[in-house]
């Protein structure tokens, strides 16, 4: 997102401002999604879905071995009710897996471990 961009180079305090019409006119961007951006920061998608993530993150820090099916449900009792879907992708974003449910280190992606000495020749 270059709003952002635009906000820090067209603020009253920058050491060099740019006015918020030529910013976009150089990063190609129209000025009035700009304006209604920077009127509301934070859309209501992005606020409910950052509330569910948080009655997930506290499902998974009390019990780390809970998979996203388990965790909905303790998201649901905590009163955020979504659908599984929408767990497991908030949950895979973050990077919230099961203790036991994801197996790493197995494939053609595992990571090596270092080189092995055997003697044969100096170090």
């Amino acid at each position: 997102m270059m709003y952002p961009l635009v906000r820090e180079l067209a603020a009253a305090d920058a050491p060099v401002r740019v006015p918020v019409a030529v910013t976009c006119r150089v990063l190609g961007l129209a000025r009035q999604p700009y304006y209604r951006w920077l009127a509301r920061l934070v859309s209501d998608a992005e606020l409910t879905e950052a509330y569910r993530a948080n009655a997930l993150f506290d499902a998974h820090r009390d019990d780390p071995e809970f998979g996203h099916r388990l965790l909905v449900d303790e998201a649901c009792a905590a009163g955020w009710a979504m659908a599984e879907r929408t767990a497991w992708r908030i949950c895979r974003d973050n990077g919230w897996w099961s203790a036991f449910g994801k197996r790493r280190g197995r494939g053609k992606n595992a990571r090596i471990g270092p080189p092995v000495y055997d003697g044969s020749r100096p170090l």
